[in-house]
């Protein structure tokens, strides 16, 4: 009823609107608790509401809702003044489906589009720019929703931008037709499935895709099979008439969703497991990206083993999995764990209740000591504490604290426990001088970090155009660059 009374009272201000005009959106001032002769001298007089409050009239606009409040810019100077309040419009951007802080930093770091080799190395620090909160709000009203799709190294996730989470999961792009077939044909095959799946024409979204970590070194080979695996899936796309696509890399999304531009992605893959350096946007392939050769597929299999030495029946590896992580964690000391008391129990729908006990954290401990699984490889501690010597050596800018933030991606680091106890090894096994400051962070939207750090970029204010990449500028590179396409969105 109080609702219903204001947009009355509000339809007779705006009745003294003359023909629409262009509001001031670069206003952030904010304004003064009471509107006195100053105020209305300066921004001009709101009649008998000159007596309210300011902080009562901006209550009144937030109650009647973004709508009602880009309208009263219209009215007059003043109504424009408080109508542009950065505030307001804060508040409205709070209240949508994207966490306030994601926005706040999505805006700031990553409007200007992915980052490049140059402002990696010649801008010191990126300053955040002024924002906006009404100009932003009206742009990100406008941006199209898009087709999210993580490929992952396990199971794909897609989705749309604008939902709260994936909507659907399936088998990675690896797993589709004959392994011997040609890529193109693969990803194909792979695309045409989830656009199947999800009810919706290739020609009618624009689409972020989750690239998956290949082909990691710095090396002339590695650099031209990054090309082409990036040549061949903008071509099957365009092919199949997508409007616009943008492809960033998997641990580059998850630092993002971690709300960071810089540090150390851990992701534990499927079958590896990755510590990459990530400096201002870029992946640092020429410092070096460690490779551990056991991820999500050894634990588990490692587990099914340990239950197999017990006698504990089970029908699939999924059972394995389900158990793994309802009730497993990474013990915080590994000996001092032996001698607790650890059993706990878990059911698995179908096939009713598991007991483990010390089953529990062994199986994570393969992490730290790969030699207990039968796996010749250092332990990820050692993979961690060798990439950042190389960061700190590198002396990039000469800063030695961007690399001090690690962030967990990639479904078993869920783990309960691993950043506690990569963070207690890694200062164990650093010098001082490197150890102090670091911080490792759990991934900050479970298995699907990845996929929320792609959903950000597709909801930013500047998407499209600052992300995407079109038909017509692929074919431009393309002829530009010759059949063996080395494009810039690298």
């Amino acid at each position: 009823m109080a609702t219903l009374l204001l947009r009355k009272v509000w339809g007779s201000v705006l009745a003294r609107a003359g023909p629409p005009r262009d509001p001031d959106s670069g206003s952030s001032s904010s304004s003064p608790r009471r509107r006195g002769p100053t105020a209305a001298a300066e921004y001009g007089s709101l009649g008998a509401l000159d007596a309210v409050a300011t902080d009562v009239l901006a209550q009144i606009l937030r109650l009647l809702g973004p709508a009602d409040a880009a309208r009263s810019s219209a009215v007059c100077r003043a109504w424009r003044h408080l109508a542009s309040d950065n505030g307001l419009w804060a508040f409205f951007l709070s209240l949508g489906p994207e966490p306030w802080d994601l926005v706040v930093f999505a805006e700031t770091h990553l409007a200007a589009g992915p980052a490049s080799p140059r402002s990696v190395y010649y801008s010191a620090v990126r300053v955040p720019p002024q924002l906006s909160f009404k100009h932003i709000y009206g742009q990100r009203a406008l941006v199209p929703g898009s087709i999210v799709v993580d490929g992952g190294s396990g199971y794909c996730k897609y989705g749309w931008s604008k939902y709260a989470a994936p909507s659907g999961r399936c088998a990675t792009f690896l797993e589709f037709g004959n392994i011997e077939s040609p890529m193109y044909a693969r990803l194909r095959h792979f695309f045409s499935t989830i656009y199947t799946r999800m009810h919706v024409k290739p020609s009618a979204r624009p689409i972020v895709v989750v690239l998956p970590l290949c082909h990691p070194d710095d090396t002339e080979s590695a650099r031209a099979s990054r090309k082409q695996y990036k040549e061949t899936l903008y071509s099957v796309l365009f092919d199949m008439n997508v409007p616009a696509v943008c492809a960033v890399d998997q641990a580059l999304l998850a630092l993002y969703a971690a709300r960071r531009t810089s540090g150390i992605v851990v992701n534990i893959g499927f079958n590896a497991t990755s510590v990459v350096p990530i400096f201002q946007g870029r992946v640092m392939h020429e410092i070096g990206i460690e490779t551990v050769g056991q991820g999500a597929l050894k634990l588990t299999g490692f587990l099914k083993e340990l239950m197999q030495r017990r006698n504990i029946s089970f029908e699939t590896l999924y059972t394995v999995r389900t158990i793994k992580e309802k009730i497993c964690y990474v013990a915080a000391d590994y000996e001092a764990e032996l001698c607790k008391d650890t059993q706990a129990s878990c059911e698995v729908d179908g096939e009713g209740w598991f007991t483990l006990a010390e089953e529990r954290f062994k199986m994570a401990e393969i992490l730290f000591q790969p030699h207990m699984g039968g796996v010749l490889a250092m332990g990820l501690h050692k993979a961690v504490s060798l990439c950042m010597d190389h960061c700190y050596n590198a002396e990039v800018l000469g800063d030695h604290s961007w690399f001090k933030t690690v962030v967990l991606a990639g479904g078993s680091s869920c783990l309960p426990g691993l950043p506690e106890r990569l963070e207690k090894e890694l200062h164990n096994l650093l010098p001082t001088y490197i150890s102090e400051g670091i911080r490792v962070l759990p991934p900050p939207f479970g298995r699907d970090t990845a996929w929320f750090g792609a959903k950000m970029i597709g909801t930013v204010s500047t998407f499209p155009d600052a992300w995407c990449v079109n038909k017509k500028q692929f074919r431009q590179k393309s002829r530009r660059s010759g059949p063996s396409l080395v494009n810039a969105w690298q």
